[in-house]
């Protein structure tokens, strides 16, 4: 057997050891929040924290229920569709199959709302909600053309960066087999070049979050809220990247991920009539970080095939580590006019730069409890990366309701998003941080502005009962990398750029919420 393509598969896989530490890149997946929660709230494109009066406004607003003046419980479900994607994927004599589903049904939430009237017009409202924050539902396909550079030669520069870096991920029976000597007698790994790639993911799994609330009234007039919620974590990730090689050899990397943990935060936020008997609203509410406790298991598998012979590895790994997201705010203004239309607008704003990467170095015992806490430190290095990554984000909820009849209403919304990536952010495989010494994979998406459009009816069936349907679609264009480009040799007119493939994301989504009143 050839033993200079075991090395290239040793490489590879020395690249794509699975990951022990958070990453800018796979952060952003625990912070983008989905517009989900009933087909009413989604309908009206979600700008309704200042017209409040839905439970869904219990994650972003917590004043909003403090307007409803029944009880209520409710329950929503539907479809997700993603177009403009294929499970089959083929370029250049590479074929990858994704198995992933284009369709998946989706349980979006379900919650209960007891008002008590108590000193006149003031009350108190008490709330439970869950919903669906995030769906991670998504097929993503890509591939393109290489010209002198390849996963397995990035590898190899990391290989010869291990000193450096101070980094101790390489095995030392990987050092020993596959090290090669050079005239000058310095140790290096060898590489092969690249003539084409062709990557496949599938993403599945839901962050659910549980919102305890208590709001209220002071006269009609002022609209208080808190909420406290817990967020739960259950993500999946199954990807392929396969790189057609100089001398006609292929190298194939298998990667399976799984991210599980809870998070916490506090939500506050306020609701005011500033003209007297005027139904004009004013929102403002603040949301903590998110704090997330996570665990994350890894699986790696990496085979080669050439005319010389044929090579694999395999590695696997878990991790526990911490993110703590950053700080929302928003504001929001709504109107109704003779009970006939509803017109909502919000403005929230969260500054994704500000992610806190923090690695766990430590526990401490609580004698007075007997307990042993985790203590954890910020990853400096990656903190930085992240923030010249990732930017602040804008987003803007418009939503509109017209009763068509006393039991009929139509309803349209619209969100924009700006682009959460710097368009010259790369995932920089150079950071002195665990979250880069072990990696599972190297490749990366700058996902650029979202744009989502949503239509709902709403029928009162009898004075308890009513049904909601909602239909929304969203659409978020990015940049693909394989990896990042590099220096290929000394010689600097020998760099080894990587262009980036188009790729886009089109989610539709079908939804109803029954409603039962009391």
């Amino acid at each position: 057997m050839n033993t200079k393509y075991i090395v290239v598969a040793v490489l590879a896989s020395l690249m794509a050891l699975p990951v022990a530490a958070q990453e800018t890149y796979q952060d952003t997946k625990l912070i983008d929040n989905d517009l989900n929660g009933t087909a009413r709230y989604v309908g009206m494109g979600g700008a309704m924290e200042a017209l409040g009066a839905d439970i869904s406004t219990i994650s972003t607003n917590p004043a909003g229920l403090g307007l409803m003046r029944k009880g209520q419980v409710s329950l929503t479900g539907g479809l997700v569709l993603q177009s403009g994607v294929s499970n089959d994927l083929r370029y250049r004599d590479i074929g990858v199959r994704i198995n992933g589903n284009q369709t998946n049904a989706s349980f979006d939430q379900i919650g209960i709302v007891y008002p008590v009237r108590f000193m006149g017009q003031s009350r108190l409202t008490l709330g439970f909600n869950y919903h669906k924050s995030r769906n991670f539902d998504q097929i993503l396909s890509a591939g393109g053309a290489l010209s002198n550079a390849s996963q397995g030669k990035l590898s190899a520069i990391k290989y010869d960066k291990v000193g450096e870096w101070g980094w101790n991920g390489v095995d030392a029976n990987y050092q020993r087999l596959f090290e090669k000597t050079g005239e000058d007698g310095k140790k290096t790994m060898d590489y092969y070049n690249g003539t084409a790639y062709l990557f496949g993911q599938y993403q599945k799994g839901y962050i659910g979050e549980y919102d305890f609330n208590m709001s209220g009234s002071i006269n009609d007039r002022v609209y208080l809220g808190l909420t406290v919620g817990l967020h739960d974590v259950n993500y999946r990730s199954y990807s392929i990247y396969t790189e057609n090689l100089e001398q006609q050899a292929i190298s194939s990397n298998w990667e399976e991920l799984k991210i599980d943990g809870t998070g916490f935060d506090v939500k506050v936020g306020a609701i005011f009539l500033p003209v007297e008997g005027s139904p004009f609203r004013i929102g403002v509410y603040i949301n903590s970080p998110v704090f997330y406790d996570l665990s994350l298991t890894g699986t790696n598998a990496l085979t080669i095939n050439s005319p010389a012979g044929n090579g694999n590895s395999d590695n696997n790994c878990s991790y526990d580590y911490r993110v703590y997201t950053p700080w929302k705010f928003g504001v929001s203004l709504g109107h109704t006019m003779s009970n006939v239309l509803a017109l909502g607008a919000t403005y929230e704003y969260s500054d994704y730069g500000t992610i806190d990467n923090r690695v766990i170095d430590g526990s401490y015992y609580d004698p007075w409890y007997g307990d042993v806490y985790d203590s954890s430190s910020s990853d400096d290095a990656m903190n930085s990366h992240t923030k010249s990554t990732l930017k602040g984000v804008h987003t803007l909820k418009l939503g509109a309701e017209l009763k068509l009849l006393p039991n009929l209403a139509l309803r349209a919304g619209y969100n924009y998003l700006s682009a959460v990536f710097d368009e010259r952010g790369f995932r920089n495989g150079s950071i002195e941080s665990p979250g880069v010494g072990y990696a599972t994979s190297t490749d990366y998406t700058n996902w650029k502005d979202t744009n989502r459009f949503t239509f709902g009816l709403g029928f009162q069936a009898s004075k308890n009962f009513s049904v909601d349907l909602a239909y929304q679609y969203s659409q978020t264009d990015g940049d693909f990398y394989p990896f990042m480009s590099y220096d290929g040799d000394a010689n600097p007119d020998n760099n080894c750029v990587v262009n980036a493939t188009k790729v886009s994301h089109k989610r539709n989504q079908l939804m109803a919420t029954l409603t039962y009143r009391f």
